[in-house]
């Protein structure tokens, strides 16, 4: 709460307000200055000089009311606006003509503007353009007729008033924006505090009892595998980042656009985190250890990837018994990626690939030594017998071109 409140501070609306309340107080004792200088050209002096009493009360008594939108209300621009609009209706009263034919500023002058464009930071452009309206009509009937010089600060002041306007709704859809990351981001880490917080609680304890009930047999390995099965559970959820979720909001007034949906749509020029393929294959009897930052590959060669992922898998599962437990890690080097499968099965007798290959078993050869191949990378399989077997992935990150270019 203390980020958001922060945010609030440094917006870009809040220097806008202090420079209206000085261009307020400027404006005032300008306009009471040019009146001073030009005071022959008034036939009824007094009429002015009880305006400019109001002004300057108005206006030092409503410093307050020009510091933030909370506190400029309707009620109070309505009110400013029709102090000004009185000050340049008055101005034919209480000047003689030759002021008003020779373009003479009006009572009021530019302290007119301060109401307008306090209407542009209250409420965009919209109260910009409002404000301006009766603004434009005031100087026209003042003048008598749309002289060049009239018209030409009529429409400086409405297109200044609406640009400022739509500059505040900008930057107030900026700061939604701006406020709405800094949320995410502390729930982001908050969910990984959590996160580090099973891992070395939940997670630690699930899996002890998972081994000591093996060891233990009988009612205690039944209670071991239902540990076991909890375990992965919960390192799917902690890692439940990884997988988008199911939600859609679009909301273009506001400055954000959030799209969220149940399955990730590849691209084919978009990376693709590799995480995201791999885990779900954590299961009770398979370990998968990931860098922490994201793993980015194309999207065709990160599905190769996985699938070839999945061969091995599957090899475990059909040659390396049920009992047998398997291994993966993801590495993240500068040129390639590579990932690892090991298991700790009886491993591949010497030869075997080779007769399985000249006997049409070429399970190895195409699901994954092929996959890779196109890929532009390797699989290395090594296995010793009664040591388990370890296969070795290895996909360079320009591999989509590489694919390319063997085609």
């Amino acid at each position: 709460m203390a980020r958001r409140e922060r945010v609030m501070r440094m917006s870009v609306e809040q220097p806008l307000w202090r420079a209206l309340t000085a261009y307020r107080v400027l404006t005032m004792l300008y306009a009471v200055g040019l009146f001073a200088t030009a005071y022959d050209e008034y036939d009824h002096a007094g009429i002015a000089i009880a305006y400019f009493c109001v002004l300057f009360v108005w206006t030092l008594a409503t410093l307050p009311r020009v510091q933030s939108a909370a506190a400029c209300t309707k009620r109070f621009l309505a009110v400013d606006l029709a102090i000004a609009l009185t000050g340049i209706v008055l101005t034919p009263l209480a000047a003689n003509d030759q002021h008003i034919q020779s373009g003479g500023p009006t009572l009021p002058s530019i302290w007119t503007a301060g109401s307008v464009l306090a209407f542009a930071i209250k409420g965009g452009w919209r109260w910009a353009a409002f404000a301006s309206t009766p603004v434009a009509a005031a100087n026209l009937i003042e003048r008598g007729s749309p002289a060049r010089d009239t018209v030409h600060n009529v429409i400086l002041v409405w297109v200044a008033s609406i640009a400022i306007g739509y500059v505040v709704e900008v930057a107030r859809a900026s700061e939604r924006t701006l406020a709405r990351a800094l949320e995410i981001e502390a729930a982001t880490r908050e969910r990984e505090r959590l996160a580090r917080d099973i891992h070395d609680g939940v997670l630690q304890v699930l899996a002890m009892v998972q081994r000591r009930g093996a060891v233990l047999g009988g009612e205690a390995a039944e209670l071991g595998q239902l540990a076991g099965e909890q375990e992965v559970a919960l390192r799917t959820l902690v890692s439940g980042g990884l997988v988008p979720v199911s939600r859609a909001s679009e909301n273009a007034a506001e400055g954000a656009v959030v799209r969220a949906v149940d399955e990730p749509s590849y691209d084919e020029d978009a990376p693709v985190d590799l995480r995201a393929l791999l885990a779900p294959y954590a299961a009770a009897k398979v370990s998968f250890a990931e860098p922490g930052a994201p793993v980015l590959l194309p999207a065709p060669a990160a599905k190769e990837l996985a699938a070839a992922v999945g061969a091995a898998l599957d090899n475990v599962h059909k040659h390396a018994g049920e009992h047998a437990r398997a291994w993966i890690l993801v590495e993240d080097e500068p040129d390639e990626v590579v990932v690892t499968v090991r298991d700790d099965g009886p491993g591949i007798p010497e030869g075997r690939l080779a007769q399985a290959e000249g006997e049409g078993r070429l399970g190895v050869a195409l699901s994954i030594r092929g996959r890779l191949r196109e890929l532009g990378g390797s699989a290395e399989l090594m296995s010793i017998p009664g040591q388990g077997t370890e296969v070795e992935l290895k996909v360079p990150k320009d591999a989509k071109d590489v694919k390319a270019g063997n085609r």
